[in-house]
């Protein structure tokens, strides 16, 4: 059986955990720079904000209907979502952690008597209990109907009390047969388009389609899916791999023109990378830099410029990454443009171990020890504390969060205090 563990509007909660006050009342979270809502309570939806809002066209609304307006606190989010996940690894070694709110549980070789319901609610308890998060659990022989029964965890509070099990055929066939085609987990827009235009309205219908069309139509994927709604486990947990392309992109605060800006940005951005290209012991021989205007202002005309950088030889070191990044923004950058955002992603990765060293052109060999002490001593002074004199030492990343919580986890002076 796999359970699909769901974390109920998990940017919202995570603040009411430290904000007890915030229980029952509305919450909306912003993007990056306070840009859109990405999060909502259950409250705040029930207000009629949607998804994706602007916040300077939504601000008048969000004071009238006492709307609590935050930040994206992503180190927060992240630090309660690992506590989350460390406790569901404590359940079952079979654990896929999906985002930063989900994780696939894979449930094998328990006995025929033993009480997976009871299990499910103990999960729940103790989660809850243990981080203040409240989670919502989907039980069923195959992925895809563990997330079909998530849905109907969350969708029926009152009956299911946050845990639905589909373990009977009876079940697979209501829940099948409920659920819209565009809320099954893999269909896409794409594809759900065109379901519909083929009057393909509910999950049932679309188990009710040959392998023959679905596979020629959808590739082996989409027969993949059909399987799994159908009770016939085809997904499995996914293994933790290595990234084949890493990146690093931001909007900044404000629309910048000065190159000198807008480079030091990009090699911030090129020795990210490579701190995480360390960290998975690879390397890589490829950059791909953009940068772009913003198309929302008005009176302005947009672009986008990007180009690849091939490198002489693999690497990971900041300093020949901060190097070939600045070379790519030289070939792109524009004068008399307003730039709002930028991006380094590397290519091309191999194993840090099999690098092909050249004839005439390697990466320097001193880099490594000192890429190595660099990281070592981030982890315990603070990370990105040490940087390379191209960066700005007084900023590690500049973001507009006029409403950010406090890092009540992450940071010893936001610690939560206590009056008594």
């Amino acid at each position: 059986m796999f359970a699909l563990i769901d974390c109920n509007n998990f940017y919202a909660s995570c603040e009411r955990v430290f904000r007890p006050d915030l229980v029952g009342k509305p919450i909306a979270v912003l993007s990056n720079n306070d840009g859109c809502v990405i999060a909502r309570s259950d409250e705040a939806k029930e207000l009629g904000i949607p998804m994706g809002a602007p916040a300077f066209k939504y601000d008048k609304e969000f004071k009238q209907k006492k709307i609590n307006v935050f930040s994206s606190n992503y180190a927060l989010y992240g630090d309660m979502s690992k506590r989350v996940m460390g406790l569901l690894e404590t359940f079952t070694p079979d654990i896929e952690v999906y985002s930063i709110d989900e994780a696939f549980l894979k449930f094998e070789g328990y006995d025929a008597n033993f009480d997976l319901k009871a299990y499910m609610f103990q999960i729940k308890e103790e989660v809850t209990q243990a981080t203040g998060i409240p989670i919502s659990i989907g039980l069923a022989p195959t992925k895809a109907l563990a997330k079909v029964a998530n849905t109907i965890s969350k969708k029926f509070k009152a009956k299911t009390k946050g845990v639905h099990i589909i373990d009977t055929e009876e079940k697979r066939l209501k829940a099948l047969k409920w659920i819209p085609i565009e809320k099954v987990w893999g269909i896409g827009r794409g594809r759900q388009k065109r379901l519909q235009e083929m009057g393909i309205k509910k999950a049932f219908d679309f188990t009710n389609l040959s392998d023959e069309w679905t596979r020629k139509n959808m590739s082996v994927v989409g027969l993949r899916l059909k399987r799994d709604l159908e009770g016939k486990p085809s997904l499995d947990l996914d293994a933790v791999i290595d990234k084949k392309n890493i990146a690093t992109t931001r909007s900044f605060d404000y629309d910048y023109k000065d190159y000198e800006y807008i480079k030091e940005r990009i090699v911030t951005f090129a020795t990210s990378c490579g701190y995480k290209l360390r960290k998975q012991h690879s390397c890589c021989h490829a950059m791909l830099v953009y940068i772009k205007t913003n198309r929302h202002k008005k009176g302005e005309l947009p672009y986008y410029g990007s180009t690849v950088v091939t490198f002489p030889y693999p690497t990971n070191s900041d300093i020949e990454l901060a190097k070939f990044a600045e070379q790519g923004l030289q070939q792109i950058f524009k004068e008399g443009y307003s730039y709002k955002k930028a991006g380094v992603i590397v290519m091309g990765l191999t194993p840090e171990e099999n690098t092909q060293i050249n004839l005439f052109d390697n990466s320097d060999a001193r880099h490594k020890p000192l890429m190595k002490t660099i990281d070592d001593l981030n982890k315990k002074i603070g990370n990105t504390k040490l940087k390379l004199a191209s960066q700005d030492l007084k900023r590690t990343w500049k973001m507009r969060q006029e409403r950010l919580s406090p890092r009540y986890t992450t940071q010893i002076g936001e610690v939560l205090t206590i009056k008594v």
